[in-house]
């Protein structure tokens, strides 16, 4: 592996910052989020300016966003990524079905990141968007993405002493509660999370196989508290677990009769 250089891995850093909070910074916000000298900042800040990476917000001097330009890039990763542009399809045909929102996610590290979203019509409804990135262990595509893991590679990303971050006072914060959940998951083929990621939200999810059988991702739909019940939860699974198998289907996986 090559030398790293500082100047594009700090610029790279500070794109990065806007994956969390509103989306919005300063270059204090940088200065003070990075510790990098102020001088530094405004010489990066001004280049991703320059190349709408950032641009300034409206009414808010001082102030920069997301440009085009990061949008552009995802916009052509999407497009060679046929896990995403299939996944939007098919999330769109099941979110017809139930009319409730549906998410397509795949696994990073503890994280999951959504890759394909498709809204309720619904006016109370769960908020989230398609890039967005949570912890697994929080989640229902994320616990059914952890329980497709061989043993060792689970250990690996979650050791029994790993500090497992509270979403909700129902998220799961111990690494041994969590696999007990999992082995469930996998015995089912199934996973469910009640108000784990957000305190009016349940979700059910399935997972999503390639061609080789691999789970590569998996199927959410995603339901306000105020529609949640017991059979409704009973018809979710059955619609997740039949989008998630289509989407497998398009990706190429047979399944065995």
């Amino acid at each position: 592996m090559g030398r790293l250089v500082p100047a594009v891995t700090r610029a790279l850093d500070i794109l990065e910052l806007f994956l969390d909070g509103d989306g919005t910074l300063s270059a204090p916000d940088i200065v003070r989020k990075l510790q990098l000298p102020r001088t530094t900042v405004h010489e990066l800040v001004t280049t991703l300016a320059a190349r709408s990476y950032i641009v300034p917000v409206p009414g808010q001097p001082g102030r920069y966003r997301l440009g085009v330009r990061p949008y552009q890039l995802g916009s052509r990763y999407a497009e060679q990524l046929d896990l995403a542009a299939e996944g939007q399809q098919v999330a769109r045909s099941v979110a017809e079905t139930c009319d409730e929102t549906v998410h397509v996610a795949i696994l990073e590290g503890t994280d999951v990141i959504y890759i394909a979203k498709v809204d309720s019509t619904h006016a109370v409804r769960m908020v989230s968007a398609a890039g967005r990135r949570l912890p697994a262990h929080c989640t229902s595509v994320g616990k059914m993405l952890l329980a497709s893991l061989p043993e060792q590679e689970l250990t690996s990303r979650i050791p029994d002493d790993a500090e497992l971050v509270a979403m909700t006072p129902n998220s799961i914060t111990d690494p041994a509660v969590l696999r007990e959940a999992l082995a469930e998951i996998h015995r089912r083929g199934i996973a469910v999370e009640s108000r784990e990621s957000n305190p009016d939200v349940s979700c059910v999810a399935a997972p999503v196989r390639d061609r080789t059988g691999r789970v590569v991702a998996a199927l959410s739909i995603s339901v306000p508290m105020i529609r949640w019940s017991e059979e409704r939860k009973a018809e979710l699974e059955q619609l997740a677990a039949k989008g998630a198998a289509e989407l497998s289907e398009r990706l190429g996986h047979r399944s065995v009769a």
